[in-house]
């Protein structure tokens, strides 16, 4: 079973919610969730005043445009294709090419799910990262966030550090 990647569904302007919602009604009807993971439409929050009066909206990040996580198949590429509203994937031809993990670390749509093996008050040692071998104690977990804080002794004093999750490793005794 190969793994899911991320691809770029082209939509008319305007459609990109609907597309989302159709899609993912298609995949629940038929049970497809093992092929297609996730679809989403990238928004910010802006913040505008006018006239005195402070109007807080979503804006579309990239208009016309549905990120998809899904398995390509011929079934995947057939129902992203034939969505009412897509006018076709992003890739040259025919072919959607899926996007590299630099960029969907760059679009912050890459939501990293650690194994946390340990807990407050464990010591743990720092595997990558500016303070790579340092051991600590974890003084706080921050699983939404991924990171941990960890109070590690820094030439003799006891230093707190926020690291990545996925940086430690509990010490076993």
């Amino acid at each position: 079973m190969s793994e899911a990647k991320w691809y770029i569904l082209h939509t008319y302007s305007g459609y990109e919610n609907k597309v989302a919602n159709n899609i993912m009604k298609l995949v629940e009807n038929g049970n497809l969730q093992h092929l297609i993971e996730e679809v989403m439409v990238p928004t910010e929050k802006v913040v505008e005043e006018k006239d005195g009066k402070t109007h807080e909206y979503e804006s579309k990040l990239f208009p016309s445009y549905v990120y998809v996580k899904m398995v390509m198949t011929d079934e995947s590429w057939y129902i992203c294709r034939n969505t009412r509203g897509v006018t076709g994937f992003v890739g040259p031809g025919s072919k959607p090419i899926p996007l590299t993990d630099a960029e969907v670390a760059s679009l912050g749509m890459a939501k990293k799910t650690a194994e946390i093996s340990f807990a407050v008050g464990d010591t743990v040692k720092i595997v990558s990262g500016a303070l790579d071998g340092f051991e600590g104690v974890v003084e706080s977990i921050d699983e939404p966030n991924g990171t941990v804080s960890v109070t590690v002794s820094m030439f003799g004093r006891p230093t707190p550090a926020t690291v990545e999750i996925t940086s430690v490793q509990k010490v076993e005794n």
